[in-house]
């Protein structure tokens, strides 16, 4: 009863309170309404890099890179981040990305989408080709050479990844092993990270062996103890990674890009950690026919691309 007395007087007061303030009543008309729109993106030409590593690790190599780039031609340029090498293709197709950085396997697939290569990297090795490896963890006895993985359990990257399934796939038929001769074949689940996650398993003991890109064990090595993975073997080199224009890209921005990209020098102060950070040495024009032995591979696996 003493609690409802109280708050009956607590009322009053503020009834009072109110009526005497000096303040106006501000008078709200619902009849006028105004519709709020999402701030949205400010138009720019979007750069996205073929998904191999976790997106922090494609944000670190490319960021210096896309800076660079944006001032030297006074381009938007944007970096985005597709989840899976199958997404990076069809944002392309779809004309969402502008400028790609892929493997050439995956290059072939957008060229036939009509995107145009302008642009090959030179890798850290200082050749304008890259591998694939095949690993195998060193106390696995069961596994030494290539004849050895016959029958047993096998993880890549992603059945669109060049140098963590694709090549090692050749080595293997070139050896009398076919895909079905393997107990399991799985690829690294989710999105990105993928090479980190096949040198993960193999450690782990959960695969026989892995198939990753050559320089992925350099990119793990303050993750896991390297003295435990051994490299069973080494494909044909295969040329690099490539930059590709998507179908329709106004001409005058290619070729903006290109000159930048060319002109990136190792021995200019600034540009040796560019590159550095990117894992190349140096950017060089490409033409479409620089792919035709990728091409080549494809038809060799009767792949359906």
């Amino acid at each position: 009863m003493k609690t409802c007395v109280t708050l009956m007087a607590l009322l009053i007061l503020a009834a009072l309170h109110g009526g005497c303030s000096d303040e106006k009543p501000v008078e709200v008309n619902l009849s006028k309404r105004e519709d709020l729109v999402a701030p949205r993106l400010v138009d720019a030409i979007t750069y996205a890099y073929l998904p191999q590593y976790s997106h922090t690790i494609s944000y670190q190599r490319h960021r210096q890179l896309l800076e660079y780039l944006r001032e030297t031609t006074g381009l938007p340029l944007r970096q985005i981040f597709p989840d899976t090498f199958e997404e990076h293709v069809k944002m392309v197709e779809r004309g969402e990305i502008d400028i790609s950085y892929s493997n050439p396997f995956v290059y072939v697939r957008l060229a036939k989408a009509g995107a145009q290569a302008f642009a090959r990297v030179i890798e850290p090795s200082g050749e304008p080709f890259f591998r694939g490896q095949i690993i195998a963890r060193t106390d696995n006895a069961a596994v030494s050479t290539v004849e050895d993985c016959r029958d047993k359990r096998w993880i890549a990257v992603d059945p669109n990844s060049a140098g963590g399934y694709l090549f090692p796939l050749g080595l293997f038929y070139d050896n009398g092993i076919k895909i079905e001769d393997f107990e399991t074949v799985d690829f690294a689940p989710g999105p990105g990270g993928k090479q980190e996650k096949v040198v993960l398993a193999v450690h782990a003991g959960v695969y026989d062996i892995g198939t990753i890109r050559k320089g992925t064990l350099d990119i793990v090595a303050g993750k896991i103890d390297l003295g435990a993975i051994r490299i069973l073997a080494e494909t044909q080199p295969y040329p690099g990674w490539v930059y590709a224009a998507r179908k329709g890209l106004d001409p005058a921005v290619v070729e903006a890009v290109a000159k930048a990209m060319f002109a990136l020098d190792r021995d200019i102060p600034g540009h040796k950690a560019i590159l550095d950070a990117a894992g190349m040495k140096g950017i060089i024009p490409a033409r479409d026919i620089d792919y035709d032995p990728v091409r080549e591979l494809a038809e060799k696996l009767q792949l359906d691309r």
